[in-house]
């Protein structure tokens, strides 16, 4: 699909631009070129692997091929821990809830790039400790499984962020 430009403030902007910069000097620590380190969410939406999902009516669990990825979605009506009881993951907290055949679900709490735990995507996108996804999956009218996020960051990015995703199920 097309790509929009990131809403980055000037801060993030700069880093961005900076990532950027190594990308092309051929030097960019990609952290997903270290052996078994998580791509993390919502990278982990951008990979071009085998996704598997587990869905019960309490959980539902997306599993992709690459590394250790594995993203918990609590759909038992449980809300948020309390900030005091949260702390940054690779795929960071969500709970959902099912819109007839749409999964809805709320993520925070994840692994802020400027760590250097994650990124988005291998050109350098990234994010703050602050970011909020709340993403929207379902199929679509023309079978594809459609999953659009939108990124909330108050340090990052100046408005909200859509990105969306489509995928084809594989051949039996």
């Amino acid at each position: 699909g097309v790509r929009a430009h990131t809403p980055y403030n000037q801060e993030f902007e700069a880093k961005y631009q900076a990532n950027l910069d190594l990308r092309d000097a051929g030097v960019f620590p990609d952290p997903n070129s270290y052996c078994g380190i998580p791509t993390g969410y919502p990278r982990l939406m951008n990979l071009p692997d085998v996704y598997e999902f587990a869905v019960t009516d309490k959980q539902v669990w997306i599993l992709t091929e690459n590394g250790p990825n594995v993203l918990r979605i609590y759909t038992d009506g449980r809300e948020h821990p309390s900030a005091i009881d949260r702390w940054p993951t690779h795929t960071g907290d969500s709970i959902g809830h099912w819109e007839g055949d749409t999964l809805v679900f709320d993520t925070l709490s994840l692994h802020s790039s400027e760590s250097g735990n994650t990124i988005i995507d291998r050109t350098g996108l990234i994010l703050s400790d602050a970011a909020h996804i709340v993403t929207r999956m379902a199929i679509n009218d023309e079978g594809l499984m459609e999953a659009q996020m939108t990124i909330e960051d108050a340090k990052a990015l100046v408005s909200p962020w859509v990105v969306t995703k489509r995928f084809r199920r594989l051949e039996e």
